[in-house]
């Protein structure tokens, strides 16, 4: 246990920033799968839909600092690249 004021006060707030973090990559999580699952179907029309969905989900955990950037751009190339593949 942390005995300098400080730190104690680092550990409350990196407890507050875990569930901001946990609640945005889940969402992330959650709307790529959905993407992933209507690609595997083959479900363009649904993808395609779903696509701004997980866009701004993705952006919104890279905003946070939950996922890097770069991860972020990656995540959302292949996404878009998996959806253009179905034809």
């Amino acid at each position: 246990m942390p005995i300098i004021k400080s730190a104690k006060r680092n550990i409350r707030s990196s407890a507050r920033k875990a569930v901001y973090n946990t609640r945005r990559s889940k969402a992330m999580k959650e709307v790529v799968k959905e993407v992933r699952t209507l690609v595997a179907s083959k479900d363009k029309k649904s993808a395609e839909a779903l696509l701004s969905k997980a866009y701004k989900a993705i952006d919104k955990a890279a905003k946070g600092n939950t996922i890097k950037k770069n991860t972020a751009s990656r995540k959302k190339s292949r996404l878009a690249k998996a959806i253009k593949k179905i034809a």
